[in-house]
């Protein structure tokens, strides 16, 4: 199996713009952005869907959560707020098989999404 477009970036084989970085989270640019603040937050380690989450997985997703908090944070948006996203298998619309939060703010987002 060739390795994903995200693993290539975790592991610094594919550029991107990141954010965070930690042991276990990865946090960089959309390159095409939905929002004006569009970031994609990713465990480093490769969990294609939620489908695919195993209870050792649990401390790791809450990791990647907790970063985003710590993110919008740092740019300012507690008062604002953010949106994050998750779309889990093609009909939500995953085009990459690496379990991975959008990331959005900067502007009034509307409900329902889509």
């Amino acid at each position: 199996m060739q390795e994903c477009i995200f693993c290539k970036i975790v592991k610094k084989e594919i550029p991107a713009e990141i954010i965070y970085e930690d042991d276990n989270v990865l946090a960089f640019k959309d390159i095409q952005p939905a929002a004006p603040i569009h970031l994609l937050f990713i465990p480093k380690k490769h969990i294609p869907t939620f489908f695919d989450l195993q209870p050792e997985d649990d401390k790791i997703m809450g990791e990647v959560q907790r970063a985003a908090a710590v993110v919008a944070g740092d740019l300012g948006l507690a008062e604002r707020g953010f949106r994050l996203v998750a779309n889990c298998m093609k009909d939500a619309g995953q085009l990459v098989f690496h379990l991975h939060y959008h990331f959005l703010a900067g502007r009034e987002l509307q409900w329902p999404p889509g």
